[in-house]
């Protein structure tokens, strides 16, 4: 048996090998990688490193199913469900941190749910679904990359923004505010109110949706006019 066979022999095996099991960690840190490069790219703080480990820990995991019951009972096929459901549990807690580190922006269930999925397709890996593996990985490409432009151009001209109004009073309502948008063709679809009775202020979060042709330095000094103002923000988070 030539070389290449016995290599190819160890990376389809079900059973454990050291060779395939190499072969399995590496791909899984290259698709990991892969993806990861992808959410780096877009600014995210979980990138290249974070979804590589994430992948090769899935890997080892399911490894670990496998070769327990295989080399300490006798189970040829091993019980790959021990180990490898505990990995979805867990992934939770790292996804659940890329949101909160967000401070609750939608932006981090993307990631979190790319890490979710990296944690799966490195649990295939690790069973020797090499194929599905990577064409899983190139449907999350395809989903993060692709599936975004054509979401951009079908929402084009909708964009949330959080507008900070630091009102120098007490403001009973918001109707003003309301109509000064509803001119400029901005939608307001949540607004917070935070009162100050000491420093007699009133601080409003307004999420609105506005267009990418939205003039704010005009809808800003109409703001300006409707009540005494300290400050006006344009802000892409709620702080409230």
């Amino acid at each position: 048996m030539s070389f290449v066979q016995y290599i190819y022999d160890c990376i389809n095996s079900i059973e454990i090998t050291t060779v395939g099991s190499v072969y399995k960690l590496v791909l899984s840190m290259l698709l990991g990688a892969v993806v990861g490069y992808e959410r780096k790219r877009k600014g995210q703080t979980a990138g290249v490193r974070t979804f590589s480990l994430i992948a090769m820990g899935a890997t080892l995991a399911m490894l670990l199913s496998i070769y327990v019951p295989q080399e300490y009972m006798g189970l040829k096929n091993g019980d790959p469900g021990r180990i490898a459901a505990q990995v979805i549990t867990g992934i939770g807690f790292l996804g659940a941190g890329a949101i909160i580190q967000m401070k609750g922006s939608v932006r981090g269930l993307t990631t979190a749910a790319g890490i979710w999925m990296v944690a799966i397709i490195g649990m295939a890996v690790g069973l020797g679904m090499y194929v599905l593996s990577i064409v899983a990985s190139a449907l999350i490409l395809f989903i993060l990359v692709q599936l975004e432009k054509i979401e951009n151009r079908v929402s084009r001209g909708s964009e949330q923004r959080i507008i900070r109004i630091r009102a120098a009073e007490i403001l009973r309502n918001i109707d003003d505010y309301r109509a000064v948008l509803d001119s400029h063709h901005v939608v307001l679809h949540a607004f917070f109110v935070d009162y100050d009775y000491e420093q007699k202020e009133t601080h409003l979060n307004l999420m609105v949706l506005v267009r990418e042709t939205t003039d704010y330095i005009d809808l800003f000094a109409q703001f300006e006019r409707l009540h005494p103002t300290k400050s006006i923000t344009l802000a892409n988070q709620l702080n409230i």
